[in-house]
């Protein structure tokens, strides 16, 4: 790595992140202005030198979405929902998850709350690549899981309805 890695472009991912996955991701950010190809193996590289690291997923999903490869963008949600439901210690599989009392505690942890926004990602994700049942699927489980809307769920909600993505309504409970 670089210079590139002291750019002013600097984003806080978090508190408990190891101060090398931080400035892989730090220079990931950089280069994605000079080298897509670059930013993406760092960010695998990131991924690769700590598997737990929960904003190594969000910088993912977020490059891939950013670079409208979503369906790399997709791939990277579904592992953040993967570990970030190991580490919570809940189903990683939303429609099973929303039928269990275990839901109500998305809301006690870091990974928890991380599912949900993964969750958020990974709706928004479906509703550009135009998988509007599958967006709709997710969606509904997502008002179950967060009924306090505390991952914005409801401004993915709110534009799938805007662009006719939702033929029906849904009650968040």
């Amino acid at each position: 790595m670089n210079a590139l890695a002291h750019s002013d472009d600097s984003v806080l991912f978090g508190m408990s992140i190891l101060p090398a996955t931080n400035n892989r991701l730090q220079y990931a950010v950089a280069a994605r202005h000079h080298d897509n190809s670059e930013a993406e193996n760092v960010l695998w590289e990131a991924r690769a030198e700590d598997p737990t690291c929960l904003p190594v997923y969000f910088a993912l999903y977020k490059f891939y979405a950013n670079s409208n490869k979503l369906e790399r963008a997709e791939r990277a949600a579904r592992l953040a929902l993967a570990e970030s439901s190991r580490q919570a210690g809940v189903y990683s599989d939303w429609k099973k998850l929303s039928r269990d009392p275990q839901r109500k505690t998305l809301y006690a942890s870091e990974a928890g709350l991380f599912y949900l926004f993964s969750l958020k990602a990974l709706a928004f994700i479906k509703l550009r690549r135009q998988h509007w049942v599958e967006a709709g699927d997710i969606l509904r489980h997502l008002t179950k899981l967060d009924p306090e809307d505390r991952c914005g769920g409801s401004v993915v909600l709110a534009m799938a309805k805007a662009v006719g993505a939702l033929e029906f309504e849904f009650e968040s409970n």
